[in-house]
């Protein structure tokens, strides 16, 4: 936990989709403080025309290499959550050579009770997590 959902637009080859989960997995790892092995991600490919990811005005140049990161995750501060986008940016722009204009992030925020990692129960309110 976190979860992260990574959308892409298919064609990338595995070791470059493999690289932006790593750069992804490192920018987790800083902006929110979680172990290494709490690493759960989740890569999507589709057609070029389905996905249709604008700017809401802000002028942002898309490409065929955006990146679109839904991120499922406890409740985490606005600044862990500022420093997160940064560090995506940062990371996947000097790590994959994707540009920040191409990249779309959204948290989606949830509970202890809403998590199972597996064995059907709930480790964070059994108290193993």
């Amino acid at each position: 936990m976190p979860l992260l959902t990574c959308d892409l637009i298919e064609g990338r080859d595995p070791s470059t989709v493999k690289k932006i989960l790593d750069s992804a997995h490192q920018a987790v790892l800083e902006a929110f403080g979680v172990p290494e092995r709490d690493r759960y991600q989740i890569v999507h490919q589709h057609p070029k025309h389905e996905m249709i990811i604008e700017d809401t005005g802000l002028g942002f140049n898309r490409s065929d290499d955006v990146v679109v990161i839904t991120i499922t995750s406890k409740q985490r501060t606005d600044q862990q959550k500022k420093k997160l986008y940064q560090l995506l940016a940062e990371k996947l722009e000097k790590d994959c050579g994707i540009s920040p204009d191409d990249l779309m992030v959204s948290i989606v925020t949830n509970r202890d009770a809403d998590w199972s990692f597996g064995k059907g129960e709930a480790q964070f309110l059994t108290g193993k997590l």
